[in-house]
């Protein structure tokens, strides 16, 4: 161990990597094999002579995203509020059902089957009646891609519900708990881990929900999304901005997994089974 001037003991290399060894390699492996991946891909097309119009390198695709950011820009933003947002009414309404669902084993019996049947529905085939009767475009992708989001919250929270340990339960029974006590005491933290994972599924649902959604309601103009830059870089042949674009919503969804994947963390590598390092 090295000493500071001040007598403290200061921090090696060597003890920062064994520490943190292990993280910096979940990190840079992917990343080495994506940049081994687009350098394979750049290599390709200059031997094979393949035109631009039918497979752009990766240099063209970065050219036409720094080329077209004034395009690309305001259409990640306008995916990212529906998705954001599609993704917050899902939690809302997910969690809100599911807590209404468990209540009783009849309501659960009434309704959880209309869950089910929305939710097996392509969203494609509901998606030109929403836009029927929805007031604007926005709403009805917004509604879109609810509909996809909210059901693996909602089927995991229902899980989560009625997984809680009997015995506890009984214990609360014991000791005079309410209805509303046992379900905020017990029942939502011991639902917690269903929940998190419902989070990253729908996370990415709420994402393909909204491309999807927008192709099927074809929107365009300055509140367009992503999805209308695909269709129009299509018939335009303009093959690198339709890869710029596909590389943003990739990026887009990778955000997406990350922040809900440190939130699972944040709430559950403390006590829960799943997020404990273990030493063997």
């Amino acid at each position: 161990m090295n000493v500071s001037p001040s007598g403290t003991p200061s921090a090696t290399a060597p003890g920062f990597l064994a520490r943190h060894g292990e993280t910096l390699l979940r990190i840079l492996v992917p990343i080495l094999v994506v940049a081994v991946l687009i350098g394979i891909w750049q290599i390709g097309v200059m031997v094979s002579g393949v035109p631009q119009y039918i497979l752009p390198s990766p240099g063209a695709v970065a050219i036409s995203l720094f080329k077209d950011w004034g395009i690309l820009a305001p259409a990640l933003w306008v995916t990212t509020q529906i998705t954001m947002a599609s993704l917050g009414l899902a939690l809302i309404g997910g969690v809100g059902i599911a807590v209404f669902l468990v209540q009783s084993k009849w309501i659960e019996t009434a309704f959880y089957p209309i869950t089910v049947i929305l939710q097996v529905t392509p969203i494609v085939a509901i998606a030109p009646l929403i836009l029927i009767y929805a007031p604007s475009t926005q709403v009805a992708l917004l509604i879109c891609a609810f509909l996809v989001a909210f059901f693996p919250i909602l089927s995991n929270m229902v899980q989560g519900l009625k997984s809680v340990d009997h015995n506890l339960l009984n214990l609360f029974d014991l000791y005079g708990a309410s209805r509303w006590q046992t379900l905020l005491y017990l029942k939502l933290p011991a639902s917690l881990p269903y929940f998190m994972t419902g989070l990253r599924i729908g996370g990415g649902l709420a994402l393909i929900a909204a491309v999807v959604a927008e192709f099927a309601a074809g929107s365009a103009g300055a509140g367009s999304g992503l999805a209308f830059r695909l269709l129009e870089a299509q018939y335009r042949l303009n093959i690198p901005r339709l890869f710029a674009a596909l590389f943003l919503l990739s990026c887009l969804g990778v955000v997406i997994f990350a922040i809900t994947s440190f939130i699972s963390w944040l709430a559950l590598h403390r006590w829960h089974e799943s997020s404990l390092k273990r030493e063997n």
